[in-house]
């Protein structure tokens, strides 16, 4: 019956820590930001986020021109540095921080 309850324990856990961290794909798009994107780009990710509205974003992404835009705005961005696995947290986080959001990211 203990080893029944700590499987059970354990796998709730597991599960909570991985649900977590898909949702919070808004902080992994600020973090790939800053670490890919920031310094090729040579502006913060505030500067890069206002660059469109929250609903322009999200027309972006929904039209899937993410990485058009992307280059767009920062023509020296590699494709290594906009993959595909990247679009969704990079569109996240640039709706979360766009220009009538009123959030201010911390990078």
């Amino acid at each position: 019956m203990n080893k029944l309850i700590k499987i059970a324990l354990s796998s709730a856990l597991i599960l909570s820590v991985g649900a977590t961290s898909s949702f919070a794909s808004a902080d992994k798009g600020q973090k790939l930001f800053t670490k890919k994107l920031k310094k090729p780009c040579g502006i913060t990710g505030a500067a890069m986020a206002g660059k469109h509205t929250q609903a322009e974003w999200a027309e972006i992404k929904e039209d899937g021109k993410g990485a058009e835009e992307i280059k767009k705005i920062c023509p020296a961005a590699t494709d290594g540095d906009v993959k595909e696995e990247y679009l969704e947290h990079y569109l996240d986080f640039f709706h979360e921080y766009g220009s009538d959001s009123g959030n201010v990211p911390a990078c």
